[in-house]
Order: C-alpha cells, then structure tokens, then sequence
C-alpha cells in the first residue's frame, strides 16, 4: 500500500496568471471514488468568470504576447512543461489516482508518460514550416505572380475534457493549441478538477505568459458558456457522443470550428491462426485499462467460431487474476469506477446482458463496502445487437461475440454508430492490412491494443467524432491557412 500524500495546493480558478475564486463565490466538492467521500471544494466557474477568462484571453492573444514569440521559443517553453511534469510525475500521479481513482501503476506508467511525449512533440511542431509556396494560375493574367500561405493561430480557443485522463485529455489539446500560438480555456471535468489546476500550475511556471492559459473548473453551465460565446472560434471538446450533438447545436449559429473526440464501441478481432495466449493478455488490456473506463476500449471481442470455446477459456483464467481495490496500493490492477452514478449504470448493464441471454464468464459487483467498484466482467455468447454489444458502457464490461470468416467479421465490426479504433490478429500479415482497410474506425491497431503514439493522428469515423488530435496535421485545428498573392508584374493587372 502506498500512502497518498501530496498537498492538494490548488483550488481556484486560474485566470489571467492568477488564481482568485469564482465570481459568484459558489463551490463545489471532489469526491474520492475509491471511498466515495469528499477530498476537497473547488471554486465553480459561472458565466461571468468565463466572460473576464475570455477578456484576458483576447487581449493575451492582441498583443502577442505568446503568439509573438519565435516558435522555437514556444517549443522550449512546451519542453519546460515536459520536464517539470516528468520532475513532479508522483505528485501529479497522487493526485489524479485520489479523484479518479486510477491506480498508481496506470498513472505513472502510462497516462504521465504519453503526456510528456505529448507535449515534446508539440515542441518540436511548433517550429515546422507551414505556409508553402504554390504555382499561380489564371486564366487571362500574366503568370509574374508569387502565391504563397500561412498559417496563423485561430484565436481563443475553448477546450472542455473529460475524466477518465484528467492529465492527458487536457494534454492532447493545450499542447497544440499553444505551439499554434492559441490563447485558450480550459474546462476540466467537474470530477477531476485538480489534475488540471496542476497543470496551470506548471504552465505558468514554466513561462507561459498570463492571459493564454486560463483554467475553469465548473460544471455545464460553464461548458454551456464557454461554446456560446461569441468570442471563441474554436471549441475542442471530448466525451459523451450525445453532448457531442449539443455542442454541435450551440456552436453551429457562430461557425465555430469544433473538434470533438467521443464515445466508441471498439472490436477487437480474434482469428483462428492468431497466438491465442497473447491475444488474451492484450484484449483484458484492451478492455479493463483504467476500470474500462476508456473511449478506445476494445468492449467487444470478435472471436472465430473455430477456436472461440478455447479463448473463451483463456480470457476468463486470465480476467480472473486481476485484483480491484484502492488505486494508492500498486497491487491492484483496477481501481473504482468514477462515481456512484457510473458505478449504477454500469451495474444495468450487466442486468441487461444477462436479460438478454448473454453468459457472465466472470466479473460482476464487487463486494466492497465503500468505494465504486466493480470487479472485470467478460460476457460470452453475445450477440451482435444486444444493448452490451451496441452502446458505450464505459466501464470493465466485455462482450465476446464469435464469427465465421473476414466478411461476417467485417459486418459485425462495422454494426454500430461507432468507429473509433479497432484490432485484429492473424499471423497472416495480408488479412490484418485488409481487415483495416475494410473496418471503419479511425485507429486499426494489428497484433497489439492501447498502443497510441503522439505522431500519429487519433480521432473517429462516424459518430465517434469530428476532426482529428495529434499526429502530424494536429496543428491544423487551431490554425487558420491564408492565402497571398502578389502580383510582381511590370504593369498592373486591368480589365477595364
């Protein structure tokens, strides 16, 4: 058992490099879901903290004050935040694995350590070249013309993150949006507000200037006010699919640019030649990292009909050896789920699946008497329209569904609203590149699952969301392209 015991310093909202409480002075309490009980209260942001956070936002971005400095500045600055997150990586841990719940493992080892590449890479796009020079043609003109483009910083923009990574789906958006030169705001999850208050705290330490980084912890409201105003060009947001909808509504009468990032239905697909053992190990991956509580888990298994009694077997020996407590003991495997409300929707669907005719392998409530836990649970026998293999649980619950060949795997990976991420495995090299050229999901993982780089672009098909996050083109979205044309002829160009 590791004791947790960083100072939770932060309670405020961060506005204009300053911490202060919120304009109405209302609170609101962080629960601890390993326990259910209250950590602390944090300042709640209203409307009229968002309308001064934009203020200082658009006069941060007016003066040019980050957006004025040399990129490669900018990329040093985004380094310093790399470091000083990897110095002060338990600290952070402690904190997130006491409102989330995520065990320390998990946070150490794989949430800090993608954002610290996160923000290294971001650096080093900061100073790629982004305007292009392009040839000029038009009918009727002389050809002495010089067209380039360049790219400049959309403005304000506003950012809204879910839970279940507190650190890296904040990560994943402030990154880019400051090596474009954005000034932004950021609303964290009402659940895991301190995450994001630390990373204000090592921003500005770092040398982000005041005005460009503004952190507002609040609930829908906030959010609400955030994609309404006016003043903000650019929403990114990430989370449910259907407050992806909203946000597409509110934002539509400003023509915001919006990105969203949202639910997913992922399947991992199991072929008969695969190595079944290691398929196992990685689909529990795949399904139960952080309680399930995952947009790109693998929460259904496609297993070929030949050999799916023997994985079957596999998968519930193995599911069977995780262990569920408290994530502050680094035994533990799987913490608690986020809240009670999460924990109580995940319990229906387990009734659900067993109402429909599914077979429960292993898992189910856990026996805890404080906390939201729910122990690894992996239904078998699933069809591929029952309500646990069509709609996003978000939680440790796995539906394994068999299948004859390619097409009818195709078909059944293909069947849902969803199209976030996939995986499949087959020692046969040529299946695995044809399957992802037929499965509709953003990411196509082959032999492996979770395994996500900076360097490659993540984002959905379908309605799993709008635009893409990293890779290469992740400036884009907070990025306007300009066109120039100048005319380097002797005499002007007349028509009448």
């Amino acid at each position: 058992m590791t004791t947790i015991t960083s100072g939770i310093n932060r309670r405020q909202l961060f506005i204009n490099g300053e911490w202060c409480d919120s304009e109405s002075g209302h609170t609101f309490k962080v629960y601890n879901p390993a326990t259910g009980k209250v950590i602390t209260e944090v300042s709640e942001a209203s409307e009229g903290d968002i309308i001064r956070a934009v203020e200082g936002a658009k006069e941060a971005f007016a003066d040019k004050r980050w957006r004025g400095m040399s990129p490669l500045e900018r990329g040093r600055i985004l380094r310093q935040v790399s470091m000083l997150i990897n110095e002060k990586q338990m600290e952070i841990a402690q904190i997130m694995t006491l409102e989330n719940g995520m065990p320390l493992n998990t946070a150490l080892f794989v949430e800090i350590p993608m954002v610290i590449e996160c923000f290294d890479y971001m650096a080093s796009l900061a100073a790629q070249p982004l305007g292009l020079t392009q040839p000029f043609s038009a009918t009727g003109a002389p050809p002495n013309h010089f067209v380039y483009t360049v790219k400049e910083p959309i403005g304000v923009a506003g950012l809204i993150t879910p839970w279940n990574f507190p650190l890296l789906m904040p990560a994943w958006k402030v990154a880019p949006a400051l090596a474009s030169g954005c000034s932004m705001l950021l609303k964290p999850a009402p659940e895991t507000p301190l995450t994001a208050l630390k990373l204000a705290e090592i921003c500005h330490e770092a040398g982000i200037p005041e005005g460009v980084l503004q952190v507002l912890p609040g609930a829908d409201a906030a959010g609400k006010a955030i994609v309404s105003h006016p003043d903000i060009p650019k929403i990114a947001f990430t989370g449910e699919t259907s407050t992806g909808r909203k946000i597409l509504a509110a934002a539509a009468p400003y023509i915001k640019r919006v990105t969203l990032e949202l639910g997913g239905k992922s399947p991992n697909i199991i072929f008969e030649d695969a190595d079944l053992e290691q398929a196992a190990k990685s689909a529990l991956f795949g399904l139960f990292l952080n309680s399930g509580q995952v947009c790109q888990a693998g929460s259904r298994i496609l297993v070929q009909e030949s050999v799916y009694e023997r994985f079957v077997t596999l998968i519930s020996k193995e599911a069977a050896q995780l262990t569920v407590g408290p994530g502050d003991d680094m035994s533990n495997d799987l913490g608690p789920v986020i809240s009670k409300e999460q924990h109580d929707k995940i319990l229906q669907y387990i009734e659900s699946g067993l109402k429909e005719g599914a077979r429960m392998i292993t898992g189910g409530k856990s026996s805890r008497e404080e906390g939201y836990f729910i122990n690894p649970t992996v239904f078998a026998d699933v069809k591929p329209t029952m309500q646990i293999a069509q709609e996003e649980i978000f939680g440790p619950v796995g539906a394994i569904i068999s299948f004859k060949d390619e097409n009818d795997a195709i078909e059944i990976a293909n069947s849902t609203i969803y199209g976030l991420a996939a995986a499949v495995w087959t020692k046969d090299f040529k299946r695995g590149l044809k399957m992802a050229q037929e499965i509709q999901a953003g990411t196509i993982w082959v032999n492996t699952y979770q395994v996500l780089t900076p360097t490659a672009p993540f984002g959905g098909y379908k309605q799993s969301g709008l635009g893409r996050e990293l890779g290469p083109n992740a400036l884009d979205a907070y990025l306007e392209t300009k066109s120039v044309i100048a005319d380097l002829n002797e005499q002007p160009l007349t028509y009448f």
